[in-house]
Formats: C-alpha cells, structure tokens, sequence
C-alpha cells in the first residue's frame, strides 16, 4: 500500500457526535487510534472499522473511514467476510468485554485459531456499561451489581490468556489511561500480518469506576505493571523486584523475586529472572505471563506485546489455494458449472402434479 497524501488526526474524525458518558476511558482509545492511523502509510480510504453492540460499538460513527456497525457479538464474523472479500483492506474489530467474550466469544475463538488478518481492539471495563451495570465475563469474582446482587460466582475470564490459547499471533495489553504506551501497543498490532488481538483496560465511572485504579495509584502502579520490554529480563518495581520461573513437581510456576542491587545481569543473586521473548514459536511462557496479577495474586499485571509470532494467515493461504485450483482446472464459468448435471424445467402441469 502506498501513500499518496499526508494524512494526520484530523482526516480520521468523523462528523458526529462522540456520545460517551464524559470521563470515559473510549475517548482516549478514540483518540490513539486516530492518533496512529495516519502514521501508517495506508490510504485513508483503504480503512474499514467493524463493530458490534454495546458502548465501544459506536467507535464506526467516530471514524470518518468505512465501517459497520453490526449485532451483538458478531463483528469477527462481519469483519471476517470483508477481509476476504477485498484482503487489501486494514480491517479493525472494536469490540468489548461483553460482546466479545460473552454472546461473541465463539465468533472470536474463531476469527483468532484461523489467524484472520484482522486487528482486534477489546475494550476491558469489567462491566456491560451500555445496558446499565450488570457483571461481565471479565467481572472480579464477588462483584456486587444489579444482576449479582450478592456477588458474582463466575470465575473472571483473562482476554489475552483466551486470546493466546485460542492460538493468537499477536497478543497485547495496554490502557487506556496511558496514551503512549496505548499507541506504541497499537502501531505494533497495526505491523503486525495475522489477527492482532489488543486488550485495552479502560475505565467506566459511571458504573464501575477505578476497576484498574491499582495500575494509575501513584502509591501502587510502580508494583502493579510489569512493562514488557523483548529481549529483557522480567523486572517491575523500579527494578527491584523479577519474575522467575519455578517448578512444583513437573509444574511451572511464575513467581515474584527480590532484585539484588549491585547485580544488573540476566542472572541475578542466582536466580534466572526470565527474559521477554514474544517471538516464541512456544505459546507456553506467554501463557503463563498473561496470568501474572490477573490469575496468581501477589504479582504484577503484563503490559505490552506478550505474543508476536508469523505465520500464515487465512486470507493468504485461501486465495493460494484459489491460484492454484485455477492454474489446474482453469477459470471457473457460473453458466456452464450450473448446466454441467442434470437439468429439469418446472411447468405448470408438474406443479399441479406436485412433482
């Protein structure tokens, strides 16, 4: 794809009214987006956004691209068939917690083991804020809301750790109220050929304000955010804390240890502190990263690429199975394909006859 005009922020922002409550974490996901596309390379024109229902669904109506605005949890299904139909196309999925990992979570588990080329953005608040507070897949076990009065008992789903089972390519968690981390995430999904699933944390103050406060509070985010950097050593905490990988009988286990100041190697106090690799053919280690602070209590929450792999992705090896179906049979003919069996004419005798 070639760029043929200069394109900034400006040439992404839609006529429309942006109709999010104020406050809301959408507005600076809408703004990194619109940030990021022009930087691209990509012609305006050659942008396609599809959604589904609830508050990050209206994202299209905010971009003045093409895009759909389709039903509840089927924007991989939509924005699957338009990736297939014209494979030139960047084609972004903007769905949330909701819609995407409840009534559409068949259709994502789908769009990702097949390795569409398609970027995923989930919106994560923790709640279904566009019908008024009910929990979520995403939900903290024990959230009180109007649909678990006394506290939920379903067991919070981990959107990047079902993204990367699921067998994503890419695989990344950001949030929304940090605007360079979010738009270095984006850009990198954006390069990224296959589907590109980003998890974007992002706040609802209306019906279930601070759910990430713990990765903003001055006092907290420095022990809260593990910043995945490749290539270096898993450490947080202004660097005095690691990650280390440990074994409980033939288990892995990842859990917190101490850094020793004076030691500023891999190795530290005799400890292997793991070192990032996203491009790890093996999901295995991934996996396990994308449980920290989610999943095991007592450790920091991974922020960044977790999983950035190459492999072939579905448009590209259906249309060289076409190529090739051609250069062996030749160019198919719709008429010829349609009287190739046996024919009938239907008459008004044979349909009084009921044949």
């Amino acid at each position: 794809m070639t760029q043929t005009q200069e394109l900034t922020k400006a040439d992404f922002v839609s006529e429309g009214d942006v109709k999010w409550c104020p406050g809301c974490g959408d507005y600076a996901i809408l703004s990194s987006v619109q940030t990021v596309l022009p930087t691209l390379g990509i012609p305006k024109e050659k942008f396609c956004f599809v959604s589904g229902i609830g508050c990050s669904s209206r994202f299209p109506y905010y971009m003045d691209t093409y895009g759909f605005h389709t039903i509840h949890g089927r924007a991989p299904t939509v924005a699957s068939g338009v990736k297939m139909a014209n494979p030139d196309l960047s084609v972004w999925v903007v769905t949330g917690d909701g819609d995407g990992l409840s009534i559409g979570a068949n259709h994502t588990v789908h769009m990702i083991r097949r390795n569409m080329d398609l970027k995923v953005l989930l919106f994560n608040n923790r709640i279904y804020g566009l019908t008024k507070g009910q929990y979520s897949p995403t939900s903290e076990k024990g959230k009180v809301t109007k649909t678990s009065v006394y506290g939920s008992i379903d067991n919070p789903l981990n959107p990047v750790a079902f993204a990367i089972a699921s067998g994503a390519t890419f695989a990344a968690r950001t949030n929304a109220a940090n605007p360079k981390h979010m738009q270095e995430i984006l850009k990198a999904a954006a390069d990224h050929k296959g589907t590109a699933f980003v998890e974007i944390l992002q706040n609802c103050n209306i019906f279930n304000d601070g759910a990430f406060a713990k990765y903003l509070d001055k006092e907290t985010k420095a022990e809260e955010n593990l910043i995945l950097e490749e290539g270096k050593p898993l450490l947080f905490n202004n660097d005095t804390q690691g990650i280390v990988m440990s074994l409980e009988g033939s288990h892995p286990r990842l859990i917190v240890e101490e850094v020793n100041a004076t030691d500023t190697s891999v190795s530290i106090t005799g400890k292997k502190f793991l070192v990032h690799d996203p491009k790890n053919e093996d999901h295995t280690l991934s996996y396990l990263i994308s449980q920290l602070g989610v999943s095991l209590e007592g450790t920091p929450t991974a922020m960044g690429v977790l999983r950035a792999v190459r492999k072939p992705t579905y448009d590209e090896v259906l249309y060289e199975q076409e190529a090739q179906a051609k250069a062996q049979r030749g160019v198919g003919i719709l008429k010829k394909l349609i009287y190739s069996s046996d024919t009938w004419t239907v008459t008004e005798e044979s349909q009084a006859a009921g044949v």
